[in-house]
């Protein structure tokens, strides 16, 4: 990789880095007519476009069945990945549980007002696959929903001769009421509308390639979505303290998602500047999946910057907003609160962006491409609805009539005014 200095970036190079679309703009028409074409002709467009995009022939679509057995065959054999499924479960849980909001009613004034959640009532959780299984996100779509007690949790995966195993386990361990195996822009628009088999949602959540990020931003607005969580970025923010092979280490894991990937350092030590390109170069090809992280190096939005202090280094990673924010540094404690715009942060040299993909409890279903400058992650609140509620008796109505009636008779709406004038002249 080549150490560019941040004042030196050109304008082309700037765009590159922060406006990160992945590619999502090239297959928008085409993502579109595929959405078309499941809103229009249902199963027959899913099996269609299986044969076309995954190269498997799909009998049935709804696997559910399929996922209970994959489980009950771990658990029979006693595999450690089940046990590993079941911690990681666990801890996701009780972070997600955390987050429950609690009705509240409290008294202001003569008035008494409060706030109540309610869960929706249909979910639908992506869980990418393809190129590599991530039995990890089934854990993260489907926990929040089942704590925030959603009534109908479906899942769609990628299709498959052989579907995996372990991300079917996981989908079962995770609570799921179904799930359907079918993949791409096609299950996007399939869990938005509805086919025969495929129940219509309310709302769908989960990450996904550039084709996916691009169906849910055209289902949006007939159907509530997350966000646009498209290829997997991290920023490491570091100084001279840090070890360069485990920045590199950082870059390299993040790389290994996708050719879109964003993988991007960034310090004001010329040196370790350095050491992490060289670094990085020498641990492509020790990587099984060496050819993917190549092009995600490559990548315009991808790179080694040196900045010229680190409050330069600061103002651009706040500009980057990035999906994972990794901070290895002396003070990380300092520079983390000079932050506002992070999809999740991993503080010092032992917290790798993977311990939080999988394990730490925390979502990995995070906004990319600067979202984290208007958003949060998945989150229990991702599944849930807030509704205010309000009671007044005579004294509490007269407490506020004065301003209510003339407040409406100033808007014009005298039927207003008079519905607060005619309880209060009883």
């Amino acid at each position: 990789m080549q150490v560019r200095a941040v004042a030196d970036l050109s304008p082309a190079e700037r765009r590159a880095l922060f406006e990160r679309d992945a590619g999502v703009t090239g297959v928008r028409e085409d993502v579109q007519a595929i959405v078309d074409r499941v809103r229009e002709e249902g199963d027959v467009a899913l099996r269609e476009f299986a044969e076309e995009f995954d190269g498997t022939t799909v009998g049935n679509i709804d696997v559910t069945d399929d996922a209970a057995r994959a489980h009950a065959e771990l658990a029979d054999a006693n595999d450690p990945v089940l046990d590993a499924i079941r911690e990681a479960a666990a801890n996701v849980r009780a972070f997600h549980e955390r987050q429950r909001p609690e009705d509240w009613r409290a008294t202001f004034g003569k008035r008494e007002l409060g706030r109540r959640f309610r869960p929706i009532a249909r979910a639908g959780v992506y869980v990418p696959g393809g190129a590599a299984a991530y039995p990890s996100s089934a854990l993260m779509g489907v926990i929040p929903a089942t704590v925030a007690g959603v009534d109908h949790i479906a899942v769609a995966t990628p299709p498959a001769d052989d579907l995996d195993p372990v991300t079917l386990a996981a989908i079962h361990e995770a609570s799921a009421d179904a799930v359907f195996q079918v993949g791409g822009a096609q299950a996007i628009a399939a869990l938005a509308y509805g086919t025969e088999t495929v129940p219509r949602v309310q709302k769908v959540v989960g990450p996904g390639n550039k084709w996916v990020t691009a169906a849910k931003a055209a289902v949006q607005g007939d159907v509530e979505i997350d966000f646009l969580a498209g290829p997997s970025e991290v920023l490491v923010l570091t100084d001279e303290t840090a070890e360069p092979t485990l920045v590199a280490a950082e870059l390299l894991a993040q790389a290994e998602h996708d050719p879109n990937a964003s993988v991007v350092a960034i310090t004001d030590d010329a040196d370790l500047a350095d050491a992490i390109a060289e670094a990085v170069e020498a641990g492509i090809e020790e990587r099984a999946r060496s050819e993917t992280i190549r092009a995600a190096l490559e990548n315009d939005a991808s790179g080694v910057l040196l900045a010229r202090s680190m409050s330069e280094a600061v103002l651009f990673a706040e500009e980057y907003a990035a999906e994972h924010l990794s901070i290895i540094a002396e003070d990380d404690e300092a520079l983390l609160d000079r932050i506002t715009n992070a999809g999740s942060v991993f503080l010092g040299p032992y917290s790798p962006v993977a311990a939080g993909d999988y394990a730490t409890g925390t979502n990995h279903v995070l906004p990319t491409n600067g979202g984290a400058k208007r958003y949060g992650g998945l989150s229990t609140d991702t599944f849930l609805r807030s509704s205010t509620v309000q009671r007044l008796d005579r004294d509490g109505l007269a407490e506020i009539g004065e301003t209510v009636v003339t407040l409406a008779t100033a808007e014009g709406l005298e039927a207003h005014a008079e519905s607060v004038r005619k309880r209060l002249d009883e």
